[in-house]
This record gives structure tokens, C-alpha cells and sequence, in this order.
């Protein structure tokens, strides 16, 4: 039977040592393992080895190596269990192998998908502009329960929501503030819908939003909206010229007596 003749520590991970076995012909490598595992085994020299110790002992060393592994992935950040499944799936590991450390991560507390979740969510209310709805799909993709996102997403009160949701209809309307009154709502709408905002939200925060409403707001910006329909139908006359900029600037969302106001100016400068 292979005997252990020496137990070295490697030199460039002290938690692990090098195992040398005696099968007949001489001392020789024979296997690595973790330190955990020569202290569970008892490994030491002069130790005899059958095959099903052999095999025992790779299997715990193994079992070893991806919880190590998946350590230091969660040293970054917290982590779903189904993020640390993927992760040590992706390094190959074998699944029986996975099961068993992600009994040992729940037994050491590094893992808990409910207070992975309450996490998840105050840092996305506070750091990002998503909505709840992204939030929750997200981690729904990230292997979270229905109940434990339920939970979740109550770190994400709907005051928040329409404070965090007002704040972004406002940078919106700075930044489009040429557009018509009517198709700013409308794309700060589609915008805030596609952040992840119900439309109980949406609607709270369309009306709380501080646009400019003003006259003079607006004839700046169909000021803006029609020197750039002018100038692609500037060369068309009559009817045909009040038509289409007409249709121009009514696609833009502008109403139709300030449509003819502009013109009416326009038409003064000529």
C-alpha cells in the first residue's frame, strides 16, 4: 500500500503542501492539497493510503479549493448564490462539488440571497437611476426568490421613487428644453418607462417636474424647432411652404396658434 514519505509546504502558497508517497519504486509527487485537508485527514509520514482515502481526500481537496475560490469573489461584494454558482461553473468546477460549498458558505453566513437583496436595492436607490421595475428584473436574472424581491424592493419607497423620478424629469427638460412642452412630456415619459418606473410614478413626476411653460419659453423653442424646418423647405412657396412647415413643427408637438404665430414672425423678417 503507498506510504506518505515527506509533507512539504509550497513555496508560493503556504496554504498549501505538497504530498510525497512511496508506491514501490521510490519516493515521488503524488498530490497537492490544502491545509484543512491534512489537518481533517491526519495526513502525516509513514501514513498509509488506499485508493478510497485517496479518492476521499482529492474529492475534500477539490471541495477546498473552489470554496476558496468563491471567497475571494465575495471578498469584492455580496453576492446571489446564483452569481457564485455561475462564477464557480465557469472555472469548471463539477456541480457536485458547487453543492457542497454553497452549503459551507450558508453554514459560514457568506451567503443569504435575502440580505443580498435588501442590499441590492439601497445601493441601486442611491447610486443609479433605476426604476423598480429594472431593479426587481434584475434580480430576478440574478436568481432572487419573488418573495425575498418583495421584501427587497420595500428599501425603495415609493416617496423615493417620485423624488428620484422628478430629479431625472427635471435634468431631462434642462437638456431638451428646445423641444415642445408636449413632446418633452412625452419622452420624459418613454424615458422614465424605460428606467423602470410605474406609471403611478410617472405620472406624479410629469406633473411635479418644473418645466419651463412659460410663453417665452416656448417661443424660444419653436423659434429653434422652426429656423430648422425652414431652412430644409425654405424653397417652396405658398401654400405648400405653410403646409409643410406646419406639419413639421405640429410633429414636433407644438399647438397650432403658435405654430402660426411663428410663421406670422417669420414671415415679417422676410
Amino acid at each position: 500500500m503507498p506510504v506518505i514519505t515527506k509533507i512539504s509546504v509550497q513555496q508560493k502558497r503556504k496554504d498549501r503542501y505538497n504530498i510525497f508517497m512511496d508506491y514501490g519504486k521510490g519516493e515521488q509527487y503524488a498530490f497537492s492539497a490544502d491545509e484543512d485537508v491534512i489537518i481533517k485527514f491526519g495526513l502525516k509520514k509513514g501514513m498509509e493510503l488506499d485508493a478510497l482515502s485517496l479518492t476521499q481526500i482529492e474529492f475534500q481537496d477539490e471541495i477546498r479549493k473552489a470554496y476558496n475560490q468563491a471567497i475571494h469573489y465575495l471578498s469584492r461584494r455580496m453576492r446571489s448564490e446564483t452569481e457564485v454558482r455561475k462564477h464557480l461553473a465557469e472555472k469548471e468546477t463539477d456541480e457536485s462539488i458547487i453543492n457542497e460549498v454553497i452549503v459551507k458558505l450558508y453554514e459560514y453566513k457568506f451567503l443569504n440571497d435575502n440580505e443580498f437583496a435588501i442590499a441590492y436595492v439601497r445601493t441601486q436607490a442611491n447610486t443609479s437611476d433605476k426604476g423598480p421595475d429594472v431593479i426587481k428584473r434584475e434580480l430576478k436574472e440574478k436568481g432572487i426568490s419573488q418573495p425575498d424581491i418583495e421584501e427587497a424592493i420595500q428599501e425603495f419607497p415609493v416617496e423615493d421613487q417620485v423624488e428620484a423620478a422628478v430629479k431625472l424629469g427635471q435634468k431631462y427638460a434642462k437638456k431638451y428644453s428646445r423641444e415642445s412642452q408636449r413632446l418633452l412630456k412625452q419622452k420624459l415619459e418613454q424615458m422614465l418607462l424605460r428606467k423602470g418606473y410605474p406609471f403611478s410614478v410617472i405620472n406624479i413626476a410629469v406633473e411635479e417636474a418644473e418645466f419651463e411653460e412659460d410663453d417665452d419659453g416656448e417661443m424660444d423653442a419653436i423659434r429653434y424647432q422652426g429656423e430648422k424646418a425652414y431652412r430644409k423647405y425654405e424653397k417652396l412657396q405658398g401654400y405648400e411652404y405653410r403646409q409643410k412647415m406646419k406639419q413639421a413643427l405640429f410633429r414636433k408637438g407644438f399647438p397650432i396658434e403658435l405654430i402660426d404665430r411663428f410663421l406670422e414672425e417669420k414671415e415679417e423678417e422676410e
